[in-house]
């Protein structure tokens, strides 16, 4: 039942990314009904006059209470931006609580500590059971007389506490020699929904998880007992692709801060960094392109691996080697 009350933090989270990324919307709407109810001198624009033969009566001075100037849109659309970039704090510091809560180590650990509980718990019981079952035989109860049945009965649930302690104190022992997995290294964030290096981004993890099943195949021995290729190759293309796809996350990086430079600099400026934008977003196409050529040759070398074929093994190593050409390329642009 625990389970099946858990929160899906990430459903909750995608929809209010949604809301999220439509608030410069709702702003330029609220922008725009706000103007109406400013006072035309406020908005720099000066009232005409009406022409009437007829000379116009003095107004009575009215108190018109000042309305409270908005700030200029571009200010505000770039602070709304920014929101719509990151993650608010609160739902930021639940998944991290979740995420924390979920890790072996601390399931480990709060199994531990309820064990340990359970174990004070039990020798607490056999301690006080055995004292009544002493006390009864002695006939300290009823003036000096023993009570045999008294004495049995706390000797039974003695022996029935100690044998819960003695489970508890081994499985506690168990858990104190439990030695946890190396975690799985947590994927590397991607670009905001905003940013043009998303949907590369969306392909290279894509790409790296089929490399990843691809390269474990060529790992292990075919059916005839014969290596598809040598573990040479397979290192070579693994370190390879490590290599591109960080270069291809410092490109994304690098395309990223140019984005948040563009979105804080005057409107003059951002032609400018924009073209510098598709510039590199062309180069960071090319490369998550050339890191999926390198997905094709091994998805070729699995295939032909139980026909002996050696063209696709040496499309791996081509592949590799513009791969680690492409990598050399990329970080020098990063």
């Amino acid at each position: 039942m625990g389970q099946g009350r858990r929160k899906d933090f990430g459903e909750f989270t995608a929809k209010l990314e949604k809301h999220i990324e439509k608030l410069p919307d709702y702003a330029q709407r609220a922008q725009e009904k706000l103007q109406r109810y400013i006072p035309p001198s406020e908005q720099g624009s000066r009232p005409s006059t009406p022409t009437s033969p007829t000379p116009p009566r003095p107004s009575r001075p009215q108190s018109r209470p000042s309305m409270p100037k908005m700030p200029p849109m571009p200010k505000m659309s770039q602070q709304l931006t920014s929101m719509a970039a990151g993650q608010l704090p609160g739902v930021s510091e639940a998944k991290a609580k979740w995420a924390r809560w979920n890790e072996p180590a601390a399931k480990l650990e709060r199994r531990k500590r309820r064990t340990s509980r359970a174990l004070t718990f039990w020798i607490l019981l056999t301690i006080l059971c055995g004292l009544f079952a002493v006390v009864a035989g002695l006939g300290l109860l009823k003036d000096g007389q023993a009570d045999v049945f008294q004495a049995i009965a706390g000797s039974a649930f003695t022996l029935v506490f100690g044998t819960f302690g003695v489970r508890s104190g081994l499985k506690l022992r168990a858990l104190n020699r439990t030695v946890l997995p190396a975690a799985p290294a947590a994927p590397p964030p991607l670009p905001s929904a905003r940013s043009v290096a998303r949907e590369p981004m969306e392909r290279l993890v894509e790409s790296e998880a089929s490399l990843a099943e691809l390269l474990r195949q060529l790992s292990q021995p075919t059916s005839l007992g014969t290596m598809p290729v040598s573990e040479i190759a397979v290192a070579d293309a693994r370190a390879t692709s490590t290599e591109a796809a960080q270069a291809l996350r410092g490109l994304a990086g690098r395309i990223q801060a140019i984005e948040r430079g563009r979105d804080s600099a005057p409107e003059r400026e951002r032609g400018a960094l924009d073209a510098a934008i598709a510039q590199l977003r062309v180069q960071l196409d090319d490369g998550v392109d050339g890191y999926g050529g390198l997905v094709a040759a091994a998805g070729h070398t699995v295939a032909a691996s139980s026909d002996g074929m050696t063209s696709s093994k040496e499309s791996l190593s081509d592949a590799t080697d513009k791969l680690a050409g492409l990598a050399m390329a990329l970080r020098e642009l990063s």
